[in-house]
């Protein structure tokens, strides 16, 4: 008797599709059994999933934790209902013929094929390297996007654009070093001088700069709006600060792409953007990563928009604030969507802090059991990212406290008064009697 089989080859697959495995053979013998494998562990492991026995016209599955998810269509032909990323991986079919000879004797043969599973990414996110990061008046700096692409297979296609169109990127193997050809130039001090900058360049000038050197057009992503550079809010002063260095040339571009294996058998792919960031162009311009894979029927993408701090909306509560209370003070946000996230940092005009120190960071300063010497007193917060920074003063007035007599409290919140009068009067006794 003779017994050939074969299996056609299947296209890669996305996760949830159905997929029908069919073994094909010719014999002239009468058949025993058809059973279908499942390879693993590089071929050294084989898992029955179906058997059809002829003998008695039955067949099962061998995958009882899946709840026998498989279909026996006919015979030698399995259905996969919703393949999954566990389904990724060889199968084999194998068939069982009597031998004419003797009856005992089964002749085996079998084909084998592989079955590629893909998974759309599930999610994409843009972010900012070393964030939140300081704003530097004088000098250039790197600035890098990170694009995080999860759960796709195989790993997919990453690039980023601006402003709608692909960015030339050169390749970057390797992270970027601390010194190198592609890194900015730090500025010498002749640089700094204001006669060399140009005077809508400077702070005292327009809300977002001005014109680099003999350009006619405003360069491209250049904040559309002017202002002044000082707005008044009650009780609250905003100014802002804006670099003093100019970078004509064009931006070089640095990209860097990477993934890594997950334990689900997708990826995590993660893209970076390096250049030398400039913020008088840079400010309210538009990166978007987009993601190409096998599985989409079109690009995923996400986008941010590279902004500074402006118009910092900070509250205090109370809102009259007594001697002894317990104050709070908060930036709950900004008039415009920032990005990448601010750096902000508390300072006591004139003096230090409550607590004694010379600066505080985070979003909240609060300030416990405050004495009636803190009236009047301007409290500084410094909102700043890598594209600018912004100085909000906001006064601190502070109330008598009815159930606090005046005058019983230092500048530390302590009791004084009486305590201290008795003290100063037991030293006075305590000398004379000594002396007498």
């Amino acid at each position: 008797a003779y017994l050939t089989v074969s299996i056609e080859p299947l296209p890669p697959v996305v996760v949830g599709d159905a997929v029908t495995l069919k073994c094909n053979f010719k014999t002239d013998g009468k058949m025993r059994e058809i059973v279908w494998y499942r390879v693993t562990d590089g071929g050294t492991i084989k898992q029955k999933i179906f058997t059809f026995d002829a003998m008695f016209s039955t067949n099962f599955s061998h995958m009882e934790n899946y709840r026998k998810r498989e279909d026996l269509v006919y015979q030698s032909t399995v259905r996969l209902p919703e393949v999954r990323i566990s389904d990724n991986g060889p199968y084999e079919c194998h068939v069982g013929i009597y031998d004419r000879a003797t009856r005992e004797k089964v002749v085996l043969a079998s084909g084998n094929i592989f079955l590629n599973v893909m998974a759309p990414p599930t999610s994409i996110s843009v972010l900012a390297a070393d964030t939140p990061a300081p704003f530097s008046r004088y000098q250039a700096q790197n600035f890098t996007l990170v694009c995080v692409v999860s759960g796709g297979k195989p790993a997919p296609l990453v690039y980023f654009k601006r402003d709608g169109e692909p960015i030339e990127a050169t390749p970057l193997p390797e992270p970027p070093a601390g010194a190198g050809s592609w890194a900015p130039r730090n500025l010498l001090h002749r640089d700094l001088d204001d006669t060399k900058v140009p005077k809508s360049l400077a702070a005292e000038g327009e809300v977002g700069g001005g014109r680099p050197l003999a350009t006619a057009d405003p360069p491209r992503g250049l904040a559309a709006e002017r202002g002044p550079v000082t707005e008044t809010i009650p009780e609250t002063v905003v100014s802002r600060e804006f670099p003093r260095w100019v970078h004509v040339a064009e931006p070089i571009y640095y990209f860097r792409h990477t993934h890594a294996p997950v334990s689900d058998g997708t990826v995590e792919a993660r893209a970076t953007l390096t250049w030398t960031l400039n913020p008088q162009i840079d400010n309210e311009a538009l990166f978007s990563c987009e993601v190409k894979h096998p599985a989409l029927s079109m690009p995923m993408q996400s986008e941010v928009t590279l902004v500074a701090p402006k118009g910092p909306k900070i509250t205090m509560t109370p809102t009259r604030a007594r001697v002894g209370d317990t104050v709070r003070i908060l930036v709950q946000g900004f008039q415009n969507e920032v990005f990448p996230e601010p750096l902000f940092t508390w300072t006591r005009v004139g003096s230090r802090l409550l607590d004694g120190s010379a600066e505080h960071d985070g979003k909240e300063l609060v300030l416990e059991r405050v004495p009636a010497e803190l009236n009047g007193s301007m409290y500084r917060c410094t909102a700043q990212n890598p594209l600018g920074s912004t100085d909000t003063h906001t006064r601190l007035i502070v109330f008598e406290n009815p159930n606090i007599p005046r005058g019983t409290e230092d500048s530390n919140g302590s009791l004084t008064g009486h305590c201290g009068f008795r003290l100063v009067l037991a030293l006075t006794l305590t000398v004379i009697l000594e002396l007498t």
